[in-house]
């Protein structure tokens, strides 16, 4: 089996990037932030406030899908972190790719709103929190996700994620080409 890679995700504010780079860090493994990965098309839509559609997410949806592979090639584990609201979009991510453990950063609108007013250098505008709320397909139980709430520090989000890692087995033993 590949070596794990942990998907961090989560609407906009909801802490992806801090506690996707922190759980990299505290496992050992590699960080990618998944915005990186957007389309020059995107990053300007989303800067004028337009929402995202299912066509625009595609080719960042592909180039996720690739980044994961290549992991899987060197044997390398992984944290990235990337919103993926909707369930088929994380069906089609983790079709091929079972190494997937999924981390779903869950917060109400308030605290998430107050955390987009406060952030600066940032792409997304707040405003369009309301329509990544909309879109938002919390996982399903059978996505086996692990559930961290961000009103929580963001140390403590991550010592849940590992603890509830490490109740599966992941991050306990090093994978060749990474650490895990």
């Amino acid at each position: 089996m590949a070596a794990p890679v942990v998907l961090v995700m989560g609407v906009s504010g909801a802490g992806k990037t801090t506690v996707g780079a922190r759980l990299a860090a505290q496992l050992g493994w590699v960080f990618l932030e998944g915005d990186d990965l957007h389309p020059a098309a995107n990053i300007a839509k989303m800067t004028a406030g337009v929402p995202l559609t299912d066509a625009d997410r595609a080719p960042w949806l592909a180039a996720i899908g690739e980044a994961i592979d290549d992991w899987a090639a060197l044997g390398t584990s992984g944290v990235l972190a990337a919103s993926v609201l909707k369930r088929a979009y994380r069906d089609g991510l983790r079709a091929a790719r079972p190494q997937i453990e999924l981390v779903y950063l869950n917060g109400g609108r308030a605290l998430l709103a107050s955390r987009l007013a406060g952030r600066k250098g940032h792409f997304m505008p707040p405003r369009l929190l309301d329509s990544q709320l909309a879109t938002l397909e919390p996982p399903a139980a059978d996505e086996h996700a692990i559930t961290v709430e961000i009103s929580l520090p963001p140390e403590r989000q991550v010592a849940e994620a590992v603890a509830a890692l490490r109740k599966r087995g992941i991050g306990l033993a090093p994978r060749a080409g990474g650490v895990s």
